[in-house]
């Protein structure tokens, strides 16, 4: 008697399949100016990165926006938009991060930026003035967002 032929997708249970993770990630500006955060930590250690990081457990992606902002420039920030999701593979070099990305301005234009957790400076960024190197693929995304 002939077996079954059962197809499966991997031997591995699901517990130790690479998870993808989710980020939420910002630009936020004001007056033709970003906010770029210079990373404290590997991966891209003292590089040029827009504000933002991962989504906790239970967190929604817009809530976690508005803690990242928060936590990583010391601003208070209403979101705008969604202005693109990115899931390149590699863009990350600790794994599959797939970033939700929004716009937002910052509620008070005048508060100060303090970096704080992952960020070891904040500043705000002309438009036509941005780093020439930025980490993960944050070149590829503001470019999309200078496209529009």
């Amino acid at each position: 008697m002939m077996q079954p032929l059962l197809l499966h997708m991997t031997e591995r249970p699901v517990e130790s399949r690479p998870q993808n993770r989710v980020a939420a990630d910002l630009i936020i500006e004001h007056d033709n100016r970003i906010v770029l955060i210079k990373r404290k930590f590997e991966p891209f250690k003292d590089c040029w990165c827009l504000p933002g990081g991962h989504v906790e457990h239970g967190e929604q992606v817009e809530d976690a926006a508005v803690r990242e902002a928060q936590e990583e420039t010391g601003l208070d920030v209403a979101l705008n938009a969604l202005h693109g999701i990115y899931d390149e593979p590699g863009r990350d070099p600790r794994g599959p991060i797939i970033s939700i990305v929004y716009t937002a301005t910052p509620t008070d234009p005048d508060q100060p930026l303090t970096p704080e957790t992952d960020a070891k400076d904040a500043q705000w960024v002309p438009l036509d003035d941005l780093p020439a190197e930025l980490g993960f693929d944050h070149e590829q995304i503001l470019s999309d967002y200078m496209a529009r």
